[in-house]
């Protein structure tokens, strides 16, 4: 069996085919998304680079799945099954939500694949949760029982963001003023930092620098992370604490006693500050459930295949 993988975000997109599903990719590719017409250009790109007699084929796409189609916030143009089907002559073919792909991905996952921000007590039979900050704030749910797991794609990043202090409160006014309904993916991830740092340099009256000026969240990130610019280090700090606590809400929602997993593009280039006490604290800040809280297992997942690779195991699945 080969099986054409596909990784669709709002930034980049991976393609990849598997001989082993549970494997390395046999190929891969990266493609810039703005940079094509759509999904079915890049995968027309991709086979004719790596030609190859695909018998299956998924592909997880940064937005929400319906009917087999998205049309997502993130993306400059539409995915359909239907077409992706016909365009590759073959029946089984499936477009999953990211956060789903990321979550087919996790039993595939090895110690040397996972950084562990809370060891916390795994229950075996626990759901799982899977938040990911990238381009924007995913969200799912994993439920397990006897009869396997299932998978619950959401678009909780979209629902409305909680302040948890007078900071993130004028944050909220500053975003509200501008955007009128300020969702968690606006305060964090890739355009959230790119927010946060706004909103810190108006507050303290400072001019943005030209690096800035466009909205260059990793050029913001990396002045946070070498600590080369003040408002910078401020405005990751502070996402790391919004993280964490919509982390937390998430986990409290599902009931995660199976885990939380941390996913995306983000986390793993912020270990450290994931890892200095902000985003478990941040967790944890549920009043009377913060012991329950500070039971449950959290890790970050440092393989930036996890998605590519559920997906793969998506296709090769009954």
């Amino acid at each position: 069996m080969t099986i054409l993988a596909g990784d669709v975000g709002g930034t980049t997109t991976r393609l990849a085919l598997f001989t082993d599903a549970s494997g390395a990719p046999a190929s891969i590719e990266r493609y810039m998304s703005e940079e094509h017409r759509g999904l079915g250009d890049m995968v027309a790109r991709f086979l004719a680079t790596h030609p190859a007699q695909v018998t299956a084929a998924a592909f997880g796409v940064a937005g929400p799945v319906v009917d087999g189609r998205t049309e997502t916030v993130n993306l400059a143009w539409p995915v359909d099954e239907t077409s992706l089907r016909e365009r590759l002559g073959l029946d089984r073919v499936w477009l999953l939500n990211d956060l789903e792909a990321n979550a087919w991905g996790i039993p595939l996952l090895g110690p040397a694949d996972l950084a562990v921000l809370q060891e916390g007590a795994e229950d075996p039979s626990g759901t799982i949760a899977v938040i990911s900050a990238g381009t924007g704030l995913g969200q799912a749910i994993v439920v397990r029982d006897r009869r396997g797991d299932r998978i619950l794609p959401t678009e909780g990043g979209h629902a409305d963001f909680a302040p948890a202090s007078a900071l993130q409160e004028e944050l909220l006014g500053f975003l509200r003023a501008e955007l009128g309904h300020v969702s968690w993916e606006r305060v964090c991830s890739g355009m959230g930092l790119v927010n946060i740092e706004r909103f810190l340099r108006t507050r303290a009256g400072e001019p943005e620098p030209a690096w800035a000026a466009d909205g260059d969240a990793a050029a913001i990130g990396r002045h946070a992370l070498e600590d080369t610019d003040l408002v910078s280090t401020q405005a990751l700090e502070m996402m790391v604490e919004i993280y964490g606590a919509q982390a937390g809400n998430l986990a409290l929602a599902a009931m995660a006693t199976g885990g939380v997993y941390v996913g995306g593009g983000i986390a793993p280039k912020i270990l450290p500050q994931l890892r200095d006490g902000r985003f478990l604290h941040a967790f944890a800040a549920k009043g009377r459930f913060s012991a329950l809280l500070s039971r449950i297992p959290v890790r970050v997942i440092l393989d930036e295949l996890t998605a590519l690779r559920g997906a793969a195991h998506r296709a090769a699945s009954p």
